[in-house]
C-alpha cells in the first residue's frame, strides 16, 4: 500500500518542554523557601516582625510549591512526553494544532491564576485541589480540549493498535476527570469563595479518593505510559513483558481507585471504609511492582548502556524509586504502622521519593533525551547531565532519610508515658524543636536537587542554541486499511480490544467507577455512618468568618482537626474526634500532617489573650515555635460583606441557619466580637500596647471566634454519641 507523508508537531513538544524546565524550576524554589521557613520561621519577614507580609507565610506557600511541582512541572511534562510519543505511536500528526495551542496556553494560564491566587489566601483547602471555582472551571474546559485533541488523534491514527502506553494516557484522561469534578463540586458564595457541597467525613472520603487517585491517576499512569515508551526508546529494547503489561494495567488502574481511605485510618471515617480502603491497597503492591519489574526487565541485555547514558540513569533511578514508593505505600496503609507514619514527617519523605525519583527524574531523563531529538544535535554536556544525576540522587537520599528519621522521633515521642501515665512529652513543642536538625538536613537535599535541575536548564539551553530547531519533523505511513470490527483468526481478545478504541475507553471507565462509586454513595446515602449528635450546632457568623481566614491562612496545612482513638491523643488533646461532630464542616479540616499541635479541642484551652498573643509573636508564648506571625490579621479590618451571601449558601447545603439568623448575622457577628474584645482588654498589656484601638473590626477577633468554638459543642453535654 503506498505510505502517505505527514509531518509530526514538533513545536508544541518544544512549547511544553520550555514550560517543564521553567515551572520545575519555579515549583522547586518555593519548595526550597518552604524547607527553609522551618529552620528559619523569619526567613521571609522582610518588612519586620510586627509587618510579616501575608502571601509569604508558609501556609500559603505551601499549596503553592504542591500545585506548582505537580499541575505546573511534572502537569508540563507529561504533555510534553504525551504530545512527542502519541503522535510517533499513533503515526499521525495531532488531532488539531489549534486546540495543541489552546491547551498549551490554557493550562500555563491556569498555572499563573494559581500563582497569583493561592499567596492570596484564596484557597478551598483541600489538599492538591485548593483552586477556587473559577479556576477549576478552567481547569475542567482546558481538560476537555485536551481530551478532544487526545481522543481526536488516536480515532485519525494510521496504526491499527494502539499501544501499552495509549492505553494509560486514556485511563489519566477519563479518571482525571471524573475526579477532579466530583471532588470539586461546590457552592460559590462570591467571585472567589465557595463551600464544598460535602460535609466533614463525606468531604474527607471524596477529598482523599481524588487526592490519593491525584498521585495515581496524574503521578503515576501518565508517567507509567512515558516510561512505557522512552524506556524501551532508549534503550533500544522492547518491553519485557506485553502479557504483563495487560495485567499491570487493568489491576493498577481497578485497585487504585480504591486505596483513598489509608489516609483516613483511626479517623472519625466507618470502620468498613477505612478497612475497604487497606484491603485495596494492600493488594495494590501487586500491580504496582508489575510495572516496576515490566520497566526495569526491559533494560535486560543493555545494563552496560546504563553506565555510559545519563538518560538510562535517570529512568533506573526513577523506576527504582517508584517501586519503593509504591512498596512502602501499602505498607503504610496496615493499621499498625499506619498508626507511626500518619501526621508524621515519614508522609512527607514517602511523598518526595515518588516527587524526586519517579516523577522528576523520569521527566529529566526524557527531557534529556528529547532535547537530542528536537534540535537535531547531540546533547551539550554528557558530564553536566551526569553532575545533575549526581547531585539530584544525593539530594533525594538528603531529602528523605533525615524525614524518615524526624516520622518516627515524632511517633515514638508523642506516644511516650511515664510510670504515672502522664505524658513524657506532653508540651508538643518539644517534638518539634528535636526535628529541626532533620529539617535542616531535608533543606540541604533540595538545594542538592534543585541546583541539579537548573544544570538540567543550562544544559538545554545550550543544546537549543547550538542545534537546529524542525518545528515539523517530516513521516510517513501507510493509512489503514477497513478490516471486521470482529475478532480475525488468531487474534487475540485484548489485541482485538486495542483496536476498539472507543470500547477499550468505555472499559476504563467502568473500571475506575466501580471502586468510586462503592466507596462513595453509600457513604453519603446511609445515614447511619454519621450518627447525629444533638449538642452540635452551625457556627456563629463570627466563628464562620474567622473559619474562613483560618482556611485562607492554611492553618490545616500544619494543624490537624482530628483526635483519633489513642491513649496518646485523648490524653494530650482530648476526648477523641467524632463523625457527628464535622455535619456542619463545609470543608473538613482533619489535615494530613501535624507541624503543630491538633486544635480540634482548643477550644476554651487558653483566653483570647493568649491567643491574640500566639498569633502575633508565636515565640512570645510558646518559645522555639516554628510557626509563622500572623501580624496582619490585627491590622487588617474584618471584611463580612459577603456574610448573609456565605450562610445562604451554606443554607443550601444542608446548613439550618434561619432567615432570622441570616437577617441578624451582622449584629450578632458585632455583639460576638465585642465581647471577644472586652476579654482582650482584661490584660493591662494588651490595653497598653493598643489602647483604643477599635480591636472588635479586625481579623484577628474572628479567627479567636473560631478557634475559642472548636470542641466545645460535645463538652456542652458531655456524653457525646459515638
Amino acid at each position: 500500500m503506498e505510505k502517505e507523508q505527514f509531518y509530526y508537531d514538533n513545536k508544541i513538544v518544544k512549547m511544553f518542554l520550555w514550560a517543564t524546565i521553567l515551572w520545575g524550576v519555579v515549583g522547586m524554589l518555593v519548595g526550597l523557601l518552604v524547607a527553609l521557613l522551618f529552620v528559619f520561621p523569619g526567613l521571609l519577614e522582610f518588612t519586620g516582625s510586627d509587618s510579616a507580609i501575608s502571601w509569604l507565610s508558609f501556609g500559603r506557600l505551601r499549596p503553592l510549591h504542591t500545585n506548582a511541582v505537580i499541575f505546573a512541572f511534572v502537569g508540563n511534562g507529561i504533555f510534553l512526553g504525551v504530545y512527542y510519543s502519541t503522535q510517533r505511536l499513533l503515526k499521525t500528526r495531532m488531532f488539531n494544532d489549534v486546540l495543541s495551542r489552546i491547551h498549551f496556553w490554557g493550562w500555563q494560564a491556569i498555572i499563573v491564576a494559581a500563582a497569583i491566587t493561592l499567596p492570596l489566601g484564596l484557597s478551598s483547602s483541600k489538599e492538591y485541589a485548593e483552586l477556587e471555582w473559577p479556576i477549576d472551571i478552567a481547569v475542567v474546559l482546558i481538560w476537555v480540549v485536551f481530551g478532544i485533541n487526545l481522543i481526536g488523534t488516536i480515532l485519525k491514527r494510521r496504526q491499527r493498535h494502539i499501544y501499552v502506553a495509549i492505553w494509560f494516557y486514556i485511563a489519566t484522561l477519563v479518571t482525571i476527570a471524573v475526579l477532579y469534578i466530583f471532588n470539586n463540586l461546590e457552592m460559590p458564595v462570591s467571585a472567589f469563595k465557595s463551600y464544598s457541597v460535602y460535609s466533614g467525613v463525606q468531604d474527607a472520603l471524596v477529598q482523599w479518593w481524588y487526592g490519593h487517585n491525584a498521585v495515581a491517576f496524574f503521578l503515576t499512569t501518565p508517567i507509567l505510559g512515558l516510561m512505557y515508551y522512552f524506556v524501551p526508546k532508549v534503550a533500544n529494547r522492547p518491553v519485557y513483558s506485553y502479557r504483563l503489561s495487560i495485567i499491570h494495567f487493568w489491576t493498577l488502574i481497578f485497585l487504585y481507585i480504591w486505596a483513598g481511605p489509608h489516609h483516613l485510618l483511626y479517623t472519625a471515617l466507618p470502620e468498613w471504609a477505612q478497612n475497604l480502603g487497606t484491603v485495596f491497597s494492600v493488594m495494590l503492591i501487586f500491580p504496582s511492582w508489575g510495572g516496576m519489574i515490566n520497566g526495569l526487565l526491559t533494560l535486560r541485555g543493555a545494563w552496560d548502556k546504563v553506565r555510559e547514558n545519563p538518560v538510562l540513569k535517570f529512568f533506573v533511578v526513577a523506576i527504582t524509586g517508584y517501586g519503593m514508593a509504591t512498596f512502602e505505600g501499602p505498607m503504610l496503609s496496615f493499621k499498625n504502622l499506619n498508626a507511626i507514619g500518619h501526621y508524621t514527617d515519614w508522609i512527607v519523605g514517602h511523598v518526595h521519593i515518588g516527587a524526586l525519583a519517579w516523577n522528576g527524574f523520569m521527566i529529566a531523563g526524557i527531557v534529556y533525551w528529547l532535547a537530542e531529538k528536537l534540535w537535531k544535535t547531540p546533547l551539550y554536556s554528557r558530564k553536566l547531565a551526569n553532575t545533575h544525576f549526581w547531585l539530584g540522587t544525593l539530594g533525594i537520599l538528603f531529602y528523605a532519610i533525615p524525614l524518615y528519621v524526624a516520622g518516627f522521633t515524632q511517633a515514638f515521642m508523642w506516644k511516650q508515658f511515664n510510670p504515672d501515665g502522664t505524658l513524657v512529652y506532653g508540651n508538643f513543642l518539644e517534638t518539634v524543636t528535636q526535628v529541626i536538625p532533620m529539617y535542616a538536613m531535608r533543606a540541604i537535599g533540595g538545594t542538592l536537587y534543585l541546583t541539579g535541575f537548573v544544570l538540567l536548564a543550562v544544559n538545554v539551553i545550550k543544546t537549543a542554541k547550538a542545534g537546529s530547531a524542525v518545528e515539523d519533523e517530516l513521516a510517513e505511513a501507510a493509512p489503514l486499511k477497513k478490516i471486521s470490527g470482529k475478532r480475525i483468526a488468531g487474534e487475540g481478545l485484548h489485541t482485538w480490544l486495542e483496536r476498539k478504541t472507543v470500547l477499550f475507553t468505555i472499559l476504563t471507565t467502568v473500571a475506575i467507577l466501580i471502586g468510586g462509586l462503592v466507596e462513595i454513595v453509600p457513604l453519603i446515602l446511609v445515614k447511619s455512618n454519621i450518627p447525629t449528635i444533638e449538642s452540635v450546632k452551625p457556627y456563629t457568623p463570627l466563628e464562620l468568618e474567622g473559619r474562613d481566614i483560618y482556611i485562607r491562612e492554611g492553618c490545616n496545612n500544619c494543624h490537624s482537626q482530628m483526635i483519633r482513638p489513642f491513649r496518646s491523643e485523648v490524653e494530650r488533646y482530648g476526648e477523641y474526634s467524632k463523625a457527628g461532630e464535622y455535619v456542619y464542616d463545609f470543608p473538613f479540616l482533619w489535615g494530613s500532617r501535624r507541624t503543630g499541635p491538633d486544635v480540634h479541642r482548643v477550644g476554651g484551652k487558653y483566653n483570647d489573650n493568649w491567643h491574640f498573643n500566639h498569633m502575633l509573636d508565636p515565640r512570645s508564648t510558646s518559645p522555639g515555635s516554628i510557626m509563622p506571625r500572623y501580624s496582619w490579621l490585627i491590622k487588617n479590618d474584618m471584611n463580612a460583606s459577603n456574610l448573609e451571601s456565605k450562610m445562604e449558601g451554606l443554607v443550601g447545603l444542608g446548613v439550618p441557619y434561619s432567615e432570622e439568623d441570616i437577617k441578624g448575622a451582622k449584629q450578632a457577628l458585632l455583639t460576638q466580637a465585642k465581647e471577644i474584645e472586652n476579654n482582650l482588654r482584661q490584660d493591662p498589656e494588651f490595653v497598653k500596647n493598643y489602647g483604643s484601638s477599635n480591636i472588635q473590626n479586625k481579623e484577628i477577633v474572628a479567627l479567636i471566634a473560631y478557634l475559642q468554638r472548636l470542641g466545645t459543642d460535645i463538652k456542652a453535654n458531655q456524653t457525646a454519641l459515638k
